[in-house]
């Protein structure tokens, strides 16, 4: 399965694979639970292949920071997005070393860590053959 299979939905917790396009939406299956939900026109929802953290130079696609953070912790789990604000930001520092601190929030921080987790424990952890295909 592939980044741009995996969405975000604003007001929703975890992340959701896209099934099926409906005419007044998308049906979304979720990684947490497996529950099917039908996604309407009114929701903000964020595909995981567009996402990127800022940097003082440029922007980083998520799947590079979940591959920084795969290769860190070889292949393994990352740290609790539940740790305090200043382990947050050390251990983003080692991910990213030039993250832009004024725009990349600590929230933002727990959301990569916690998204990276899930999709470790569901066994997504392949970002390089997903980067290799969306060259192609």
């Amino acid at each position: 399965m592939s980044l741009d299979k995996i969405l975000s939905i604003s007001g929703k917790p975890g992340l959701y694979e896209l099934k099926a396009q409906t005419k007044a939406g998308f049906l979304a299956e979720s990684l947490v639970d497996g529950k099917k939900l039908s996604v309407g026109m009114r929701h903000n929802v964020s595909v995981l292949n567009e996402i990127a953290i800022y940097t003082y130079s440029e922007e980083v696609p998520l799947k590079q920071i979940f591959n920084n953070i795969k290769e860190k912790e070889n292949g393994g789990e990352s740290i609790s997005h539940k740790v305090p604000k200043a382990e947050l930001e050390k251990y983003f520092s080692e991910i990213l070393p030039d993250y832009d601190e004024e725009r990349v929030y600590a929230s933002d921080m727990k959301k990569v860590i916690q998204w990276y987790n899930l999709l470790h424990k569901k066994g997504i952890v392949n970002f390089d053959a997903v980067a290799a295909s969306e060259e192609e």
